[in-house]
C-alpha cells in the first residue's frame, strides 16, 4: 500500500507536503477501495456500496432470553458519502413496556465463542464511549420488532477504518451513553450481556431495496 501511494505521488511529480488533505485522503481511499471492492461509474451499484449483517442469537445466552434474528443493512456512496443503516430485527418480547436495547459495532468478526468472542467496541481512535464509530445508541422494540432507518452515521465501509468484517452486537440492556460514572460506562455504556451478533459483509442492493420501503412506512405511522 505504501509503495502504491508513493507511486501515485511520483507519477504526479508533486511534493507530498504540498498535497491538500482532501487529495491525500482521496488517494488512500482509492487504494483501499480497489483492494476491497472495485467500483466504477456506471456499474450496477453506481458507486454505492451495500453491506449486510445476518443477526443470530448468541450461543452463550440462556434459552429464556430473547432470540433475536434479522438483518442490519448498510449503504454508503463512494467515497465521501455518509453511512446509512437499516435495522430490521425480530425476536424481542411482545411487551411494549420493555427497555431499549443497545446496538454497537465490535472490533472482531469472530463468532467462535458466540458473541463473547467479538471483542470490545470498535474504537480505532481510542476515545471514550459513546464516541466510537458504530455506537448506534438505543433502540426500543415495538411488538417484538425493531424497524429503524438511520442516516449520517460516523462509521464507514471505506478506507483503513472500514467496518467490513467486524461485528454488530445487540445487548440485553440500555446504553447509558457514557453517563454511568464508572469505567465500564466509558467503554461500553453498561449495556449488559450480548444477546445476538453478526459479521458485516459486502452484499448486493436487493435486501436494501426490499426492506427500506417497509421501514420507511412504519416511520410515517
Amino acid at each position: 500500500l505504501a509503495l502504491s501511494a508513493s507511486g501515485v505521488m511520483t507519477d504526479k511529480e508533486t511534493d507530498p507536503r504540498q498535497e491538500s488533505l482532501h487529495e491525500i485522503r482521496k488517494q488512500v481511499n482509492d487504494l483501499w477501495q480497489n483492494l476491497l471492492y472495485p467500483v466504477t461509474s456506471g456499474n450496477e451499484t453506481d458507486g454505492m456500496i451495500y453491506a449486510t449483517c445476518e443477526m443470530k442469537p448468541s450461543s452463550k445466552i440462556d434459552a429464556d432470553k430473547p432470540q433475536v434474528t434479522g438483518q442490519i443493512l448498510f449503504r454508503q456512496c463512494y467515497s465521501y458519502g455518509r453511512l446509512e443503516a437499516i435495522f430490521y430485527l425480530d425476536g424481542f418480547p411482545l411487551d411494549n413496556n420493555q427497555s431499549s436495547r443497545a446496538i454497537h459495532i465490535h472490533e472482531l468478526g469472530d463468532l467462535s465463542n458466540g458473541c463473547d468472542s467479538t471483542g470490545g467496541h470498535y474504537n480505532p481512535f481510542r476515545v471514550n464511549h459513546p464516541r466510537h464509530p458504530g455506537d448506534f445508541g438505543n433502540f426500543l422494540p415495538k411488538e417484538g420488532k425493531i424497524r429503524k432507518y438511520k442516516t449520517n452515521l460516523f462509521a464507514t465501509v471505506f478506507g483503513p477504518y472500514s467496518i467490513m468484517g467486524r461485528s454488530v452486537v445487540i445487548h440485553e440492556q440500555e446504553d447509558d451513553m457514557g453517563k454511568g460514572n464508572n469505567k465500564a460506562s466509558l467503554e461500553n455504556g453498561n449495556a449488559g450481556k450480548r444477546l445476538a451478533c453478526c459479521v458485516i459483509g459486502i452484499s448486493n442492493k436487493n435486501l436494501w431495496e426490499e426492506k427500506l420501503p417497509e421501514v420507511m412506512d412504519k416511520k410515517k405511522r
